[in-house]
């Protein structure tokens, strides 16, 4: 049962709030529908790019086991890498319903390496395919990191909008109902008040009142209301009964 006091003000702000609430509930469902098509999308370039660099970094593994075979591990522990330095990653960002979306690459080429020692195929088919590593990860940490956000607003949507449908809605409704309740026994018990009060006063077919309660009659002087009254006390006193006289009777 509500706490508040029953007024029609009461109930209508009570309806106002659970119509704004059940538009924040449909906001939030479908905001979690758009958030579960961005997911799969997003996870399907993740799949793609995932695949890729696997594919990439078996290139590099074989490259290595032919470096390593060709200068030994110390011999290819001193090879000169590519030169990274001028490469910079490069990202555009987006938002969805809040959530804050990019996308990145790796932008330039590797710079000229220093001569090796014992310059090498195998070993610069080694070095060209970790560079191609590199690059190829840029973009699946950027679809990685936009999974993470989304699976994040994702559920916390979820939650609000169950909190709102399961709790705070039903909660409302049932406050709505119970003031619409105790309004309308109020409005009974005032109908029958109202009907109760109407039917009070004089009943059809009394008494006339009686002449003592009667008013007295404006129209007569004193000396006639005087007189008025002795003859009415007069009649209504019971004569005193005297028993008759023996000389007289003779």
């Amino acid at each position: 049962m509500s706490d508040v006091n029953p007024t029609r003000s009461v109930a209508i702000e009570m309806k106002d709030e659970r119509r704004a609430m059940h538009e924040g509930y449909v906001f939030l469902d479908e905001k979690c529908l758009l958030l579960a098509g961005e997911i799969l999308a997003e996870l399907g370039r993740y799949v793609r790019l995932r695949r890729e660099l696997l594919s990439l970094h078996e290139a590099a593994l074989d490259a290595l086991r032919s470096a390593v075979l060709r200068h030994g591990l110390e011999g290819l522990q001193v090879y000169p890498p590519a030169d990274l330095t001028l490469a910079a990653v490069r990202r555009r960002a987006r938002s969805l319903m809040g959530v804050r979306l990019q996308e990145a690459e790796l932008d330039g080429t590797p710079g000229p390496a220093p001569a090796a020692v014992e310059r090498s195929p195998e070993g610069e088919a080694c070095r060209r395919a970790y560079a191609a590593v590199v690059a190829a990860a840029v973009p699946l940490a950027a679809s990685s990191g936009n999974l993470e956000r989304l699976s994040l607003e994702y559920r916390r949507s979820v939650r609000r909008a169950r909190a709102l449908q399961d709790v705070m809605l039903p909660e409302l409704d049932r406050s709505i109902a119970d003031i619409e309740s105790r309004l309308e026994e109020l409005e009974q018990e005032d109908a029958i008040w109202m009907r109760s009060a109407a039917g009070e006063g004089p009943a059809a077919g009394s008494e006339p009142r009686s002449r003592e309660t009667r008013s007295p009659d404006t129209n007569l002087d004193p000396d006639q209301d005087q007189r008025h009254r002795a003859a009415d006390t007069a009649s209504s006193t019971p004569r005193a009964w005297h028993p008759p006289d023996r000389h007289q009777e003779g």
